[in-house]
């Protein structure tokens, strides 16, 4: 009998082990094999070259990604600029003031939303955001647009964003001490300084992550952004202009101008620079929370 367990639980760590070896490696597997799939592409332009320049004519042989890099970036900040501060006043709102019954409603749509398929915020970005700009907040600047473009994107990749990023920071100030809370409000504060002071300031590190990791999905968000960014190569500051993430970019193409020299190779490296900025921008949260733990 003792033999047995023995047997058992060293089965059970080999297989934790295993487990966790895996997990590890996916990331290194993933980063290789994209990379030997890149490399031939790297015999023709330097990395700089690649990253920095605009020039995008496959046919020609000229790869440049900052347009892709440069809409990535536009899609993914402005969807972050228009979803953290709803969510934050949410998340606040909804663990520290509202009523049960309030929460109990949300809760079962904010899973709906969140398992609603990307080509479903698609199809309604097209249908309600793309003209809304196109008829009535383009003219309110002076600008004239079809309406797919960054801003577009940007608004549904935010929508997408929400349930998320809205899930997590619930959560995390769900974690904060009763009694932390209490004790501020024994020392004559507010209810509101006792939440701005204790219960946000407790939740620094959990709100960081929670920004941090819907950031990187959004970076990587696909389907629903292709639909009503317009999918044009152009690098503008203007929102209203078209824009071409990277994940678009990738889809759109790879299977079908593959006959086209060089073509794969640079589509791999596309990918391989998603993975590299969604590392470094998971890294850098991470730093971050190291820093408000600290503090």
């Amino acid at each position: 009998m003792y033999l047995r367990r023995r047997i058992i639980d060293r089965l059970s760590g080999t297989w934790m082990v295993i487990s966790l070896v895996t997990i590890l490696l996916l990331p290194l597997i993933i980063g290789v094999g994209l990379y030997i799939k890149a490399a031939p592409v790297f015999e023709q332009h330097t990395l700089t070259e690649l990253i920095t320049s605009s020039n995008w004519a496959p046919t020609k042989g000229k790869f440049g990604f900052w347009p892709f890099i440069a809409g990535s970036l536009y899609v993914t900040v402005l969807a972050f600029i228009f979803s953290a501060p709803v969510c934050l006043l949410a998340a606040i709102h909804l663990t520290q003031y509202a009523s049960k019954k309030l929460v109990r409603i949300i809760h079962p749509v904010i899973d709906i939303l969140a398992g609603l398929p990307s080509v479903i915020y698609g199809v309604w970005g097209i249908l309600i955001i793309v003209p809304f700009i196109s008829g009535y907040l383009a003219p309110l600047f002076g600008q004239n647009t079809t309406g797919y473009s960054i801003l577009a994107g940007g608004i549904v990749l935010a929508i997408m964003c929400i349930p998320y990023m809205l899930n997590m920071l619930m959560e995390v100030f769900k974690t904060v001490p009763m009694g932390t809370r209490e004790a501020s409000l024994s020392l004559g504060a507010t209810y509101w300084e006792s939440i701005k002071h204790v219960v946000i300031r407790h939740s620094r590190p959990g709100i960081v992550s929670a920004f941090g990791l819907s950031l990187a999905k959004a970076f990587g968000e696909t389907i629903a952004v292709m639909m009503v960014v317009g999918n044009r190569v152009l690098s503008s500051l203007n929102p209203f202009d078209p824009g071409y993430p990277l994940p678009a970019l990738i889809a759109n193409n790879y299977g079908e101008m593959l006959s086209i020299p060089m073509y794969d190779a640079a589509l791999m490296f596309a990918a391989l620079l998603l993975l590299v900025i969604i590392l470094v921008i998971n890294l850098f949260f991470r730093y971050l929370i190291h820093k408000t733990q600290k503090a």
